[in-house]
């Protein structure tokens, strides 16, 4: 029996931006698919509603792999996949599998022969990359920093230290709201001439995108509690 294709769909990373986040392809393959693997059914279903499904919500069928689901048994996942039908995979923003839940998901897809396309949509890291003027040919995504401040700030020294090195771009993530101290830690443990930029609410109306010297962010403070953010160290 031939088997379906699981298409890997972007989530915008803000809201109301499907326009530009979206390609006609994207909208065409959710169009033709009824049934979706996702990491929040409810966002999940706004986020086809804004980027033009017409199929009715009540005609679909979601499967929710969140956070508590994720060590049970992957065959109910598979199971129109394996009788050949298409499904989408969606996670929370961006793309599926970077930076967010869904790795396990395409590698079993992988393991039973399934294929596996992935669309194109805004991914935050490369964006920011992208935007940076850093290193784009040599770089390194660590996600998060960990939550005690001690080895915090000993990871980031760590990571400025890797990038003089390797003259590689490094970059992490935090807790929206634990922004403002991640953004504190690193100007207090890195050296002024380090290159640090700051990518937060990429792709939304108030978007900001600012790449300067340690030194320079020293002069210049910003807020950046409960707002999406990539931070980018370069040496």
């Amino acid at each position: 029996m031939k088997k379906g294709v699981l298409y890997l769909i972007p989530v915008t990373l803000s809201e109301n931006v499907s326009a530009k986040s979206f390609t006609p392809y994207l909208i065409e393959t959710i169009n033709a698919i009824d049934t979706y693997i996702v990491e929040n059914e409810k966002t999940a279903r706004k986020s086809l509603k804004e980027a033009g499904i017409r199929i009715p919500q009540s005609d679909l069928t979601i499967h929710d792999y969140g956070k508590h689901k994720r060590n049970d048994s992957m065959v109910p996942y598979f199971k129109e996949l394996m009788t050949g039908k298409d499904v989408g995979f969606m996670s929370e923003a961006g793309c599926p599998g970077i930076a967010d839940p869904g790795a396990e998901i395409v590698s079993e897809a992988h393991k039973r022969g399934i294929k596996v396309v992935p669309l194109v949509g805004p991914s935050s890291i490369l964006l920011a990359l992208m935007a940076s003027g850093f290193n784009g040919q040599s770089f390194t995504f660590h996600g998060y920093l960990p939550i005690d401040k001690a080895e915090r700030v000993k990871r980031i020294k760590e990571l400025e230290q890797l990038s003089e090195k390797h003259k590689q771009t490094q970059l992490f993530i935090e807790t929206p709201f634990r922004n403002n101290h991640l953004f504190e830690d690193i100007l207090k443990n890195t050296s002024a001439q380090t290159q640090l930029c700051v990518a937060c609410n990429i792709t939304g109306e108030d978007e900001f995108i600012k790449s300067m010297s340690i030194g320079q962010w020293r002069q210049e403070r910003i807020d950046l509690h409960k707002k999406p953010t990539i931070f980018l160290i370069y040496r």
